[in-house]
């Protein structure tokens, strides 16, 4: 993981599959999202609003998953292996704020 000094914010580099692969989810997410605004402006009923939501909240946790997944085989594999052992208080700290 590579680090701006600048402005203090890290950044990834992702392989081209990985970034279309989470863009296309996020496209997806997007898309449902609008879905359940148009059903809200439509008046629709509430339980098949809350369905979609629910739809909305695995695709969003699948997303997480793949992401962190990602993040695991890469950023931190490759900290530690450098001798950077907070990366593994950030991940904990992460998978803490996950599971909240």
């Amino acid at each position: 993981m590579e680090e701006n000094r600048e402005c203090c914010h890290r950044t990834k580099e992702r392989t081209p599959k990985e970034y279309k692969d989470l863009i296309h989810r996020l496209n997806r997410i997007e898309g449902q999202v609008r879905g359940i605004k148009k059903m809200v402006e439509k008046d629709a009923y509430c339980p098949d609003i809350l369905i979609q939501v629910s739809a909305v909240n695995a695709a969003l946790n699948s997303f997480n998953k793949v992401l962190l997944a990602n993040h695991i085989r890469t950023c931190v594999a490759d900290d530690i292996r450098d001798g950077k052992d907070e990366t593994i208080d950030e991940l904990v700290m992460t998978l803490q704020k996950l599971m909240r």
